[in-house]
């Protein structure tokens, strides 16, 4: 009787520090879309290799989005978005925010449901790094775990604008930022 509770024992920690080690989310083709509306036109694009990582255990979350894998629908809005006069895509090849989930004790990991977060971190785009507090949606369904998020983020407390010419017309001062990624539990 003592082997069995020793084995029962060994099996528990052993399964708990499994599910420790295995806590860590990974997605390598999340979802981030920016959409700036103008009255002269509405410019949206989207970026589907966003990396991202959502520790269950801590909290702690980051996602890297590379900056020249936005799609546009006008080839010109992408030269326009890389150019060295806004994003400069190649001096600045990412954006990142790295953070923690702060009402982590209201999300349940482990039970089906749509649960309501609060991330705080930081932004780093354009090589400015901003503290960053924004709301989401958790929904846990099985072994998945999807997280959506909107945000608001203005170009200029990143040192993103154009300067002069048609384009500085055309780009609104802030854009809307729509985040969905997927992970899969083990």
């Amino acid at each position: 009787m003592k082997k069995l509770a020793l084995l029962f024992a060994v099996a528990l920690i052993s399964a708990t520090s499994l599910f420790a080690q295995n806590s860590k989310l990974v997605n390598k083709n999340g979802h981030i879309n920016f959409y700036s509306h103008t009255e002269v036109e509405d410019i949206t694009a989207d970026n589907f290799k966003v990396v991202s990582t959502l520790e269950m255990s801590t909290g702690a979350v980051v996602f890297s989005a590379p900056m020249q894998s936005f799609e546009f629908a006008k080839s010109l809005m992408q030269k326009h978005y890389n150019s060295p006069k806004f994003l400069d895509t190649k001096k600045f090849p990412k954006a990142k925010f790295k953070g923690s989930i702060v009402n982590l004790a209201q999300i349940d990991f482990q039970t089906d449901g749509v649960y309501n977060a609060e991330v705080k971190g930081t932004l780093t785009m354009h090589g400015v790094t901003i503290d960053v507090s924004e709301k989401g949606t958790i929904i846990v369904a099985g072994k998945s775990v999807k997280v959506e998020a909107k945000m608001n983020i203005t170009l200029d407390d990143f040192e993103i604008a154009f300067k002069k010419g048609k384009p500085s017309t055309n780009i609104a001062k802030f854009v809307e930022v729509t985040i969905n990624t997927e992970y899969q539990k083990l």
